[in-house]
């Protein structure tokens, strides 16, 4: 009986060891990205590159050292505008959820890292 404990004591070490590593990998894939990519933000947007707006690598070196960046950023995604990259409007994104935005926003602030 006791060997019985074991075993099942050692498969439940290991299914929850098993779930951590899980979850650790998927924190390595970026979800901003993962949301960005599910929103329509890479029409106009790329990592590293301008396309119709600028890329998210130019947003997160135009906003560095801003605390208020996360909240314009926010507002820009929210809401849309034009102006502070050229004339080409950013069209609103009232779909999204305030978490998938704040998501997107935090990861382009951190340079879009790849993970």
């Amino acid at each position: 009986m006791k060997r019985g404990v074991i075993v099942v004591g050692s498969v439940l070490v290991g299914a929850v060891v098993g779930l951590f590593v899980s979850s650790a990998h998927a924190a390595d894939a970026p979800g901003g990205q993962s949301i960005a990519n599910s929103n329509a933000c890479m029409g106009c947007h790329a990592v590293d590159r301008k396309l119709v707006g600028p890329s998210f690598q130019q947003i997160a070196a135009k906003y560095k050292g801003d605390a208020q960046a996360p909240a314009k950023l926010a507002s820009k995604v929210k809401n849309g505008g034009t102006g502070v990259w050229g004339m080409i409007p950013m069209p609103a994104h009232q779909s999204m959820s305030d978490a998938d935005i704040r998501t997107v926003v935090d990861w382009v602030l951190k340079g879009a890292p790849s993970k």
